[in-house]
């Protein structure tokens, strides 16, 4: 089954010989691969490129590690292309398997990294440079203080709803249902039968994901790990925060003294979580006063189908889960999404006047737009409709206003303009926001 990627294949030309290092990034198993050595080497392929002239090294591979070395890729490298005339392309997949060695003129020194390896190439005028990673902290914020502005990150999701529909077919709700439970994780689509792919997404967790942060951060307390893990993916949709998560395992597990968990470790846990692209933070936002809040902040699973398997396929609270596919289908779009804090007035116990801080599910922004967002599963009642309009009539700006619900599927604005959308009508309409 050929699945699609027009969205990341567009961003990769459009970055084509910029003299940047193009850094594809995303979550173990979600596609960066097939985009670049499918997808992409099949655009350069029909576009004249000679097969020759892409250069491939999988680092994940055993075929390919003795280039984890990055003094040995970067002779590789340099052995077929310097002295020629002809444009090459470099393709480097999990990056973050490459390992520090030392400087052969100088052991004591500065160890070597890839990102030696990888400067190094980039003065070769006739080399585009393509990297793959699946760790946030090496390859979005480290790759940007080592290159100091000489690298494109492309962030790679696992498939949208759209993606996910166009690969399937058959009744838009049929694969709506379908993409709640079992996510976008692209070898779903190739798994023959619901057993199957339910089994393929609890051994990513404990096979890949898991596996990976033990033994890359030497975790001593995986039971506090995994715990952390399980509320995080329990709580998707709700506020949050370390400490809260902490004082929850060490009462439900009663641990006491020296055997308590700390929220800084806590903390740590949730950031590994978080840097292997399994979940993303969403912050509070301060609309009219410009200001985040620290803390608390929800997390968001970067894959509906991963967070079920963890939770044994028994919790599937849809208005939680269909606020988790909206966040990841605004961030696939390219906004940054915040949590949106407005203040009203409102009667505290005693009837007296009070400044009430009410919450608006998404301000989505990207190119000096923005969009306010709430996320209902249903509005039965008229009491249910102000709830959800009440935030959005205290932003005190013209910004687009809307409600993606589960419960329409014609769209129609409001007295007040704000925009009532089917949550199929949106996903599927990437002019929306």
């Amino acid at each position: 089954m050929e699945i699609k990627r027009d969205l990341y294949l567009k961003k990769i030309i459009s970055y084509m010989w910029d003299g940047q290092v193009k850094v594809i990034t995303g979550i173990r198993r979600c596609g960066k691969s097939y985009l670049l050595h499918t997808i992409f080497r099949h655009y350069l392929l029909e576009n004249g490129v000679p097969g020759n002239r892409i250069l491939s090294y999988e680092l994940d591979l055993a075929r390919d590690i003795r280039y984890r070395n990055p003094l040995e890729l970067a002779n590789a490298v340099r052995t077929c292309v310097e002295g020629s005339s002809d444009p090459f392309y470099l393709f480097v997949d999990e990056i973050q398997m490459s390992d520090e060695v030392p400087n052969p003129y100088n052991p004591a020194g500065k160890r070597i990294t890839f990102y030696d390896a990888l400067n190094d190439l980039r003065s070769l005028p006739n080399l585009d440079i393509y990297v793959t990673g699946s760790n946030s902290r090496m390859l979005s914020g480290d790759i940007l203080t080592e290159f100091r502005g000489r690298s494109d990150e492309i962030r790679v999701h696992p498939l949208s709803f759209a993606e996910y529909y166009a690969a399937v077919g058959g009744a838009k709700e049929d694969a709506f249902d379908n993409y709640a439970f079992f996510g976008g994780m692209p070898l779903i689509l190739s798994r023959p039968d619901d057993t199957a792919r339910m089994d393929y997404l609890k051994a990513l967790f404990s096979e890949v994901y898991l596996k990976d942060i033990v033994e890359r951060r030497k975790i001593q307390r995986e039971d506090v790990l995994d715990a952390t893990l399980d509320l995080l993916c329990s709580s998707v949709g709700s506020l949050t925060n370390p400490n809260n998560i902490s004082n929850s395992l060490n009462a439900r597990q009663k641990r006491t003294g020296e055997n308590t968990v700390s929220g800084n470790t806590v903390k740590s846990y949730i950031g590994y979580l978080t840097d292997a692209y399994l979940f993303e933070e969403c912050r509070r936002f301060d609309v009219k006063g410009k200001d985040y809040f620290n803390y608390p902040n929800k997390y968001y699973c970067d894959d509906l189908g991963l967070r079920n398997a963890r939770l044994g396929f028994r919790q599937q609270e849809m208005t939680h889960i269909m606020e988790n596919i909206l966040y990841n289908d605004l961030r696939i779009r390219g906004c940054g999404v915040d949590i949106g804090i407005v203040y009203g007035t409102g009667k505290d116990k005693k009837g007296r006047s009070v400044q009430i801080a009410r919450e608006i599910d998404f301000v989505a922004a990207r190119g000096g737009k923005k969009t306010y967002i709430q996320s209902a599963w249903a509005l039965e009642t008229e009491e249910k409709a102000a709830a959800e309009n009440r935030p959005l009539g205290l932003t005190g700006n013209s910004f687009p206003k809307m409600i993606v619900r589960h419960d329409i599927r014609k769209r129609w604005y409001d007295d007040n303009g704000v925009l009532n959308i089917g949550i199929l009508d949106f996903l599927l309409d990437d002019s929306i926001v």
